[in-house]
C-alpha cells in the first residue's frame, strides 16, 4: 500500500509499506476522509524528535474493513470516527483518568508518533471497541472529521478553563482550535468571550460561535485592548489555543486571582515559559495553570458527534478548503503549513 509521510526531517513524500497486521482487538481500516492538522506540520517542519518514513494524519473518518476475533461492537463496512487519541485502554494511566498519557508522556498520541497514520490506504486501530465511534446517520464525512481533533482539543481547553455561566473569557488564537474553544466557552455559559486572532476569516467565525468582542495583536498590546475593555477587571478565565510562549504572559496578566488558564496549544518551539511572579501573585496567587491533550476514546467522539447529530454544533464553518481524492493530501498538508489567509481548516474526501 502506499501513504503520505514524513520521510526525514523537513521532507515529506509518498511511501510505500505493507498494509498493517492486526490483533484480535484491533481493527484494520481505511480512510473515507482525512484532514491535516498544525500537528502535522510540526512533526515534519518543527520537531526535535527524529522520525523516518512514517505515514501521518490523525484526523479521519474510516470505513472498517477488518476486525479482531475479540472485537464485538464493529464490523466491516461500518463508517466511523477515528479519534486522534488512540490508548491503550488497561495502561494504568487510564486506569487514573488520563488516557492521554497511556504508558508515558503523551503516548496515547499514537498515529504519526508511534505507529502509521491516516493518511495510508489502511491503517490499524488498536482496541476498536474503545477507540471506534459509530459516524451519526445525517452527520456528514467532511463534518465527521472535525469531532477526530478539532471540536475536542478546543472544548478540552473550555472543559480544563471550568468556565461557568456568566464568565468573561479570552481565547488567545483563533485557528481552527481557538474557534472550538470559543464554542466551548459559549456552550458552558460564558457571557463574555474574548477572541484573539489577527486573520479576517477566523474573527468573522468567532463572532457564529459566541465571541463578543475581537482583539487583533497586530492593533497593539493585547493585554491593554482586553484591559481597556473591561475598564481595567480581569477576566476568570483564560485559553490559550495559539501564538507564541508569549500567551503565556498575556494571560498571566488578565486572568483575576483564583482564574484558571488552560492551555491546549502545541508548544512546538522554545525552551521555557515566562511566568512574572508579580503577576502570580508572588506565587500565591491562586491562579491555576493547567494544559492537556485532548480525551480521545468511542464514548467522547459518540457525545462530541451528537452535538452535530442534533444541531447543536455547525462545525461546517471551519471548513474553508475541500479536495477530493487520496492523491491531493499532500496539497491540502502543504495549506496547513503555508496558512494562506483565507484558510481555516482543510478536509480530503477519499
Amino acid at each position: 500500500m502506499k501513504g503520505f509521510g514524513m520521510i526525514e526531517l523537513n521532507k515529506v513524500g509518498w511511501l510505500e509499506k505493507p498494509v498493517p497486521t492486526i490483533t484480535a482487538m484491533d481493527a484494520l481500516v481505511k480512510p473515507l476522509a482525512v484532514s491535516p492538522c498544525t500537528s502535522d506540520v510540526h512533526t515534519v517542519w518543527e520537531s526535535s524528535v527524529p522520525r523516518k518514513n512514517l505515514i501521518l494524519g490523525h484526523e479521519a473518518i474510516v470505513e472498517v474493513v477488518e476486525v479482531g476475533a475479540l472485537v464485538k461492537d464493529f464490523k466491516p463496512g461500518d463508517k466511523c470516527i477515528l479519534p486522534a487519541i488512540t490508548p491503550y485502554w488497561e495502561k494504568v494511566e487510564s486506569q487514573m483518568g488520563y488516557h492521554q498519557h497511556s504508558g508515558g508522556m503523551l503516548m496515547g498520541c499514537q498515529y504519526s508518533n508511534f505507529r502509521d497514520g491516516a493518511f495510508g490506504e489502511f491503517f490499524q486501530v488498536i482496541q476498536a471497541d474503545g477507540n471506534l465511534a459509530l459516524l451519526p446517520e445525517g452527520v456528514s464525512l467532511e463534518d465527521g472529521v472535525m469531532v477526530s481533533d478539532m471540536v475536542p482539543t478546543g472544548f478540552h481547553g473550555a472543559d480544563n478553563a471550568e468556565i461557568s455561566y456568566g464568565e468573561t473569557v479570552a481565547v488567545i488564537g483563533i485557528g481552527p482550535v481557538g474557534l472550538m474553544a470559543v464554542a466551548g466557552a459559549n456552550l458552558r455559559g460564558a457571557a463574555r468571550i474574548f477572541a484573539v486572532g489577527s486573520r479576517e476569516i477566523c474573527q468573522k467565525v468567532s463572532k457564529l460561535y459566541g465571541a463578543t468582542d475581537l482583539i487583533n495583536y497586530k492593533n497593539g498590546d493585547v493585554v491593554g485592548q482586553i484591559k481597556d475593555a473591561t475598564h481595567g477587571k480581569p477576566v476568570d478565565k483564560v485559553i490559550i489555543a495559539g501564538g507564541t510562549l508569549e500567551a503565556f504572559e498575556w494571560a498571566m496578566k488578565l486572568v483575576r486571582p483564583a482564574g484558571i488558564i488552560s492551555n491546549v496549544n502545541y508548544l512546538a518551539t522554545g525552551e521555557y515559559i515566562k511566568i512574572n511572579r508579580v503577576d502570580w501573585g508572588l506565587g500565591m496567587g491562586h491562579i491555576k495553570l493547567t494544559g492537556g491533550l485532548m480525551p480521545g476514546g468511542r464514548k467522547n467522539m459518540e457525545y462530541l458527534a451528537n452535538l452535530l447529530a442534533y444541531k447543536k454544533l455547525d462545525v461546517n464553518p471551519l471548513i474553508t478548503h475541500r479536495f477530493q481524492g487520496f492523491d491531493k493530501i499532500p496539497d491540502a498538508l502543504m495549506l496547513m503549513k503555508d496558512k494562506p489567509r483565507d484558510l481555516i481548516k482543510p478536509v480530503v474526501i477519499i
